[in-house]
């Protein structure tokens, strides 16, 4: 079966003087200070007015890296001791993966601490966006259990999908297999980034920037896989029935979604009144919101009984979101 229509069948934001982050219970919330630069006079009123104005509310688990020392965790501003780059959890959220400042691919805890090196980058090489790919042992069909990481990886040029065992120490990665669907032909071999898996199976999507699309990747029997649709940075929900993606919108960068479900395979512009660029989009573990990121901080979009509601900005801070757990 088509591994785009296989449906499942088993049931960083720093502290600054104007602000104050929480993350803990069912919600976070960050609160602006008034500026020091008013009347030191003013009613209390006035204080909680300004200060209600700028009330934001963080989701459970979702966090933020921006490429420095500092990841938001639970509230606080974590410095992991290195750069981290592209920042993703495993669905546990017991570990974090991303590229440091060496560029290489490294495992840690959720405050940054026993960090592992799980692959050194030999030189010559930029790695990018790891994902983590993990699946239960499936006795009936004998598919052992995995615990992957993959990553794109740009050789001399050429930009591939890799990947190595979550547990290695200084392991080596391999290319990971690309496979058509049959009677498809053959998917693109370079030019793939952004990789991101969902789900149980270990379902994998990422874009080809040559060809301008979404692919889908299924290895759970056999490897196959092929293009959903014009897009770019996609991610995988977690019952692998719908994929979020960026398409430009006169001008502007939009969030659309695919549905698998019962094979119809329908697209839509889940931010259809977008004024400003919505890039980087990922799923709560529930699948109800996706959050994303904006040039004036990090938002949400929920679903509703009809779709999916409105933008709901969520944090100052600009970075990519990931949800831990």
């Amino acid at each position: 079966m088509s591994a785009r229509n296989r449906r499942s069948t088993a049931a960083v934001i720093t502290a600054g003087a104007a602000a104050l982050l929480t993350l803990c219970g069912t919600a976070a919330t960050a609160m602006a200070a008034p500026s020091s630069g008013g009347d030191a006079k003013g009613s209390a009123a006035m204080v909680a007015a300004a200060a209600s104005a700028h009330t934001l509310t963080v989701p459970r688990g979702l966090t933020t890296s921006d490429g420095t020392r500092h990841v938001i965790v639970n509230g606080k501003s974590i410095d992991f001791g290195t750069i981290v780059r592209d920042l993703a959890w495993n669905p546990s959220g017991s570990k974090a993966a991303f590229i440091d400042a060496h560029g290489d691919l490294v495992v840690s805890n959720p405050d940054g601490s026993h960090r592992v090196t799980v692959a050194a980058n030999p030189g010559g090489q930029t790695w990018s966006h790891p994902t983590w790919q993990v699946t239960a042992a499936d006795r009936t069909n004998q598919i052992p259990a995995k615990n992957n990481l993959i990553f794109s990886a740009k050789i001399h040029g050429s930009t591939v999908l890799e990947g190595v065992k979550a547990t290695s120490n200084h392991g080596k990665p391999t290319k990971i297999s690309l496979n058509g669907d049959p009677g498809d032909g053959n998917v693109p071999q370079t030019n793939n980034t952004w990789p991101n898996v969902g789900g149980s199976y270990g379902t994998s999507v990422y874009e080809n920037t040559h060809t301008g699309e979404v692919y889908i990747r299924d290895d759970y029997l056999r490897q196959q896989g092929g293009a959903l649709t014009k897009g770019s940075e996609p991610a995988l929900s977690p019952d692998n029935e719908e994929v979020v993606f960026v398409r430009s919108v006169h001008g502007h960068d939009h969030l659309f979604v695919e549905e698998f479900r019962d094979g119809t395979n329908v697209v839509k512009d889940i931010t259809p009144g977008a004024t400003t660029n919505y890039t980087e989009p990922t799923w709560s573990p529930n699948g109800k919101t996706i959050a994303f990121r904006a040039p004036t901080g990090t938002y949400t979009i929920t679903k509703t009984a009809h779709g999916f509601g409105k933008p709901v900005k969520v944090s100052k801070h600009t970075g990519l979101p990931a949800y831990r757990g």
